[in-house]
């Protein structure tokens, strides 16, 4: 690890110190653990209270919506390629209708909401190594619509190999061997977004709560009744620091992840998660809720 941190650019020297630690915490893990991270048996029922029907949340008043929508930035995880439909470059680029991107139509959302209210909710895009250089000279378009964009990539890892447990890559020049790199999962989002600076200079912006999606989920919008939860708690409802929309799972969806009360905490449980004798039980339709940020 030493010597392909010695071999990176050094403009970028500062940038790979702070993921290569990243690196080895997920991979110490990875070597601790010896069996699922999950024990079956442990998981609860949902508390009373866990899942809230959409109908029961108070929608705000006009005066309310502006002051709400300035606390607020909406996240879109792009750091995909489109080749499981395809396609060359990234997912985001893809025509969805009227030639019209993913891209495209996020934005035009962030623009109408923006037009609407008279607010500007910033669009954040968390790239990849995969995506960055050919999302940069895409946004550019973007310049005369009324949206804040803002970009930062995911870490880049290693690839390890299964045999010798060692780095594949031979240099920490990513692009002279890019299929010995690899973007780590989502939840890399949280600490990606803290070294990029923009969650300092958001908090000092006064923003309060992000919105976080896929790029490809189209239907995952700003919703003015659940940003009015996060921010306005009525007097039987403590402030959420966080909220998942979910829905009941059907056939399509047993493989997506779900929520669960675990060790007291509700947590997101992912099938890769699961010990295999309960994989079963995991995509019951009728026991779990789905949930719709995949």
């Amino acid at each position: 690890m030493e010597k392909l941190l010695d071999s990176t650019e050094p403009h970028k020297s500062q940038e790979a110190t702070k993921e290569f630690e990243g690196f080895q915490r997920l991979f110490r893990r990875f070597l601790d653990e010896t069996g699922p991270s999950v024990e079956w048996d442990r998981i609860e029922k949902l508390p009373p209270g866990a899942v809230r029907n959409y109908d029961s949340l108070e929608t705000p008043s006009k005066e309310l919506v502006t002051q709400m929508l300035n606390k607020l930035i909406v996240v879109k995880l792009n750091g995909g390629l489109g080749t499981s439909m395809g396609c060359h470059g990234p997912k985001s680029v893809i025509t969805v209708r009227s030639d019209l991107t993913f891209l495209d139509l996020t934005v035009q959302q962030i623009d109408h909401l923006n037009k609407t209210y008279n607010v500007n909710v910033p669009l954040v895009l968390m790239n990849s190594f995969n995506t960055d250089e050919d999302t940069e000279k895409i946004i550019r378009k973007y310049k005369n619509l009324n949206v804040e964009i803002h970009t930062f990539n995911q870490s880049c890892f290693p690839r390890i190999s299964r045999d010798s447990l060692l780095p594949v890559a031979k240099s920490g020049k990513v692009h002279e061997n890019i299929e010995a790199w690899y973007p780590p999962g989502h939840g890399d989002f949280y600490e990606s977004f803290k070294n990029s600076g923009l969650l300092d200079k958001y908090i000092k912006d006064g923003r309060q709560y992000l919105f976080l999606s896929n790029i490809d989920n189209l239907g995952a919008t700003v919703d003015l009744n659940i940003l009015n939860l996060l921010l306005n708690p009525n007097k039987e409802n403590a402030q959420h620091e966080f909220v998942m929309e979910v829905t009941d799972k059907t056939r399509a969806d047993v493989k997506g992840g779900t929520l669960i009360q675990y060790e007291g905490k509700l947590r997101l449980l992912e099938i890769a998660q699961v010990p295999k004798e309960h994989v079963d039980d995991f995509k019951s339709i009728k026991t779990f809720k789905f949930s719709t940020r995949t």
